[in-house]
């Protein structure tokens, strides 16, 4: 399912660009994927516009700082800046210790807002695999950023991009 997202995202920069799910499937089809990847990916991708059009419209652009992130509405739904996320028991198996700490980096780093982060984590945990794979958790946070037509910041960018395997320590 992840390689069939991966080619949505590079052969479609915007969500708007992308066509129908029908005529999608066939695109997909011809290039040579699996009839049950492209079902996953295509059911994977219609739940994320779900859950995308029930959130608060982000900026075009998310920077380094908060001041990039466009503000709830409502004051009722804004989360306090002391808040803590609580992960449930399911959550830390099913996406354990390395993509948690992703989000928490992603966070920190002033990228994934609270509203977005619940996107993220929804989305991998309705990710087929009994486990997620960090590679593989990074493609869904492109995948959300994508579809809520937000360009991160290029140095997260190139965090979500890069597979940290070719790094040399210092």
């Amino acid at each position: 399912m992840f390689e069939v997202l991966v080619f949505v995202y590079e052969n479609y920069w915007h969500d708007a660009c992308c066509p129908e799910p029908a005529a999608l499937a066939q695109k997909l089809g011809a290039v040579g994927f699996d009839a049950e990847e492209i079902e996953q990916a295509l059911a994977w991708l219609q739940e994320l516009s779900l859950a995308a059009h029930a959130q608060p419209a982000p900026s075009a652009r998310l920077g380094a700082g908060h001041d990039a992130i466009q503000p709830f509405k409502s004051e009722a739904l804004a989360q306090s800046p002391y808040s803590q996320r609580i992960y449930t028991t399911a959550e830390q198996l099913h996406l354990g210790v390395a993509c948690l700490g992703f989000v928490t980096f992603l966070e920190n780093a002033g990228a994934l807002p609270s509203y977005l982060r619940e996107i993220v984590l929804e989305r991998a945990m309705a990710a087929p695999a009994r486990s997620v794979a960090l590679e593989d958790f990074k493609v869904i946070v492109l995948m959300v950023f994508w579809r809520l037509g937000i360009e991160p910041d290029a140095l997260i960018l190139d965090e979500l991009c890069d597979d940290g395997a070719h790094r040399v320590a210092h």
